[in-house]
């Protein structure tokens, strides 16, 4: 390989901001290409994120069913990247023009990081509207914490209702409302509903009946990145297990009682918001030029489009953040796959460029689609059909496995869905470890008194 230094001979200093499966991607690879230059010190990588671990988010609504432990769909930054320097902070802003980046670390005293190559990866976040109540009684989906959080919840307001003798109460405890018909959404409802169903086996006073499940969705269909047909194969499965799927419908309020745009009034003590998501704040707060989506515009070549269409020197990006061509269709969706795919792409034109040898396009790739729906159940699309039941499952499972950037972590996922299967599924709630202090504060009160 050619050497890989800046145009002055010196080092090269490359930034990667998030550490995402394509920042993570991305930097695996950079430090595979540029270990020699790493090790003698011609060469820097360092990742900015503010956990210092990645979060696999496909794996999350299996981390909320008890079928996966939360710890082994996280995967350890620093361990991942031993030739490169992680740092656990936020970046602030970004003037490309400069080569400068500002982390703004807890204390809130900013720090100047320069830099020769700027990788973008930092994703994206949950979008919200200004729904009254949300922020009171809303619950998100987009961390392992808020996974681990919604299964205790759940199983919660089983033990609620199992217990009270209000009847409102009982029917508002067993009443669940998830707003957003994405991967996300579906995936969590599904493998809830499934470990909900399964635990009240353990409760003789709740009938499957009596549990209601609403799906909220403002399009006209569920699952808008999959094929229709494979949508539609999801939404029959969901009805079949009396999921109230609303379409075209909207939440209009969570104050009191939810209030959909139908009409609809009814009480609920859990409403999950997986209402898609939107680019990072941060690429506001840069000197890139960005789409009307709010995305980074990009070339096919992974490079930041200039605002004369050419590269601009030094700015790449990929993942959810980054505007990638995908013609005729647009630009590429937003998902693992492509992120991916993208940031492998990224890091080898990256190092090419860098040794003065020309980019290669990338060429999006054929989504594979799949989603599970719970424990034997899945929608899979495959050779130009869609499969459902037990190999649709099975299928979304390997894709999944496959796609997990760690092998490490592989093989401790494989392992918990391997003992799941030897053993009865685990139902009990945890929620006493998300308040660990609750009852020592509350002996000391009574010594107090």
């Amino acid at each position: 390989m050619n050497q890989v230094t800046t145009a002055g001979g010196g080092i090269i200093r490359i930034l990667i901001v998030g550490g995402g499966p394509a920042g993570l991607t991305a930097a695996q690879r950079l430090q595979r290409a540029l270990r020699d230059q790493l090790r003698t010190g011609r060469a820097q990588i360092t990742l900015v994120e503010a956990a210092p671990y990645l979060t696999y988010r496909p794996l999350l609504p299996e981390v909320a069913a008890g079928s996966v432990d939360p710890r082994h769909v996280v995967v350890p930054l620093r361990p991942a990247l031993p030739d490169c320097t992680v740092l656990t902070a936020r970046i602030s802003r970004i003037d490309h023009s400069r080569r400068l980046a500002w982390i703004a670390p807890q204390d809130g005293v900013e720090v100047e990081l320069p830099y020769d190559e700027l990788v973008l990866t930092v994703g994206s976040v949950s979008r919200t509207r200004p729904v009254p109540g949300l922020a009171e009684h809303g619950l998100g989906f987009e961390t392992v914490g808020e996974a681990v959080s919604l299964r205790n919840h759940v199983l919660a307001q089983l033990d609620l209702a199992s217990s009270t003798r209000d009847p409102e109460l009982r029917h508002a405890a067993l009443t669940f409302v998830f707003v957003g018909a994405g991967y996300g959404g579906v995936g969590a409802l599904a493998e809830l509903e499934d470990m909900a169903r399964y635990a009240i086996r353990e409760y003789p006073t709740i009938q499957p009946d009596d549990l209601r499940w609403v799906l909220v969705e403002a399009t006209d269909r569920i699952l808008a990145e999959a094929a229709p047909e494979l949508a539609a194969h999801a939404l029959a499965q969901l009805r079949e297990r009396n999921v109230d799927v609303r379409l075209s419908t909207q939440l209009d309020s969570a104050q009191g009682l939810i209030t959909l745009s139908d009409g609809t009034r009814f009480a609920a003590r859990t409403l999950v918001w997986t209402a898609g998501v939107r680019p990072a704040p941060l690429l506001a707060a840069t000197d890139l030029p960005l789409g009307a989506g709010g995305r980074v515009e990009c070339l096919d070549t992974l490079q930041v489009a200039g605002p004369d269409g050419r590269p601009l020197p030094g700015a790449w990006a990929a993942g959810d953040c980054a505007a990638v061509p995908d013609p005729p269709h647009g630009s590429c969706p937003p998902n693992a796959q492509q992120a991916l795919a993208q940031a492998a792409r990224l890091a080898d034109n990256l190092v090419a460029v860098a040794a003065g040898r020309p980019a290669q396009a990338y060429l999006p790739e054929r989504t594979l689609a799949s989603a599970s729906l719970g424990l034997h159940r899945a929608v899979a699309h495959t050779g130009g059909r869609s499969r459902t039941g037990r190999r649709a499952w099975l299928l979304h499972r390997a894709r999944t496995l496959r796609r997990l950037p760690s092998t490490d972590r592989r093989i401790r996922v494989l392992a918990d869905w391997l003992l799941g299967a030897l053993f009865s599924r685990e139902v009990a709630s945890l929620a006493a470890v998300e308040h660990p202090r609750a009852e020592f504060r509350a002996a000391v009160g009574e010594h107090d008194h």
